[in-house]
């Protein structure tokens, strides 16, 4: 069901910005309460999350989400836990300000959505053609909003491990011998493994869409590196 949004402020009414914009303005427009639970589920089983996607499709007619909110929220987390990497590290406040600035803006959203512009791009250009012949089909392509949504959703089990746990094992990561390189490339690889899972499974959800498992070709490079930088001495 889509929720009508309430009486906008007059600086917001004829402010151009798009929908999903005005509603990142005001917290109220957000389902905070699903956001957590879409969350959840892309720890234990993000199949259930893009379940839903295909009901929202269904009751919509889009794929993407109009709620800001799971950007929103996962962008407060991001700043929470750097803000903790820049207090137990003794960062200046200035120096603390620009670093979360900066993993925000450029490292969570600036790459993600060049990252989304590229699965965009890939999805549309070659992973539609199974469904190009059929007349009497209605065209579908990949939605770029949807695109920037699969990256945040799997992001958000990233952001767990390689921000949160890691920040939790730091001081064992920080010291030298083979357990923390060890512990260090098991990390990095279940974590960014498990992205390029999600990725697979949010793309695997649209059926116009063919040979997604283009996107889990990352994680046979992640198997075969890990244990030549664990060789390396790579931490």
């Amino acid at each position: 069901m889509q929720y009508p949004l309430k009486q906008e402020p007059m600086r917001y009414r004829w402010s151009g910005f798009p929908p999903y914009i005005r509603r990142m303005l005001k917290w109220k427009q957000m389902d905070l309460e699903y956001t957590f639970w879409q969350m959840y589920l892309m720890c234990v089983n993000p199949k259930v999350v893009y379940r839903h996607t295909q009901y929202r499709k269904q009751t919509k007619n889009r794929w993407a989400r109009d709620d800001p909110a799971f950007v929103a929220v996962t962008c407060v987390m991001i700043a929470i836990i750097t803000t903790l990497y820049c207090a137990f590290y003794a960062h200046s406040a200035a120096a603390a300000s620009s670093i979360v600035f900066r993993v925000v803006f450029v490292d969570f959203i600036g790459v993600g959505a060049l990252i989304a512009t590229a699965y965009w791009l890939v999805s549309n250009r070659f992973l539609r053609g199974g469904h190009l012949g059929h007349s009497h089909a209605v065209e579908q392509r990949v939605e770029w909003l949807y695109a920037f949504d699969v990256h945040c959703n799997a992001f958000f089990p990233l952001f767990v491990t390689l921000y949160c746990l890691q920040l939790v094992l730091s001081p064992i990561l920080l010291s030298t011998g083979f357990v923390p390189r060890l512990l260090s490339c098991v990390l990095y690889a279940i974590s960014l493994s498990y992205y390029h899972y999600c990725a697979f499974v949010g793309f695997n959800a649209l059926p116009f869409l063919d040979n997604t498992v283009l996107f889990l070709y990352p994680v046979a490079l992640i198997a075969l590196a890990t244990p030549v930088l664990l060789l390396l001495g790579f931490n």
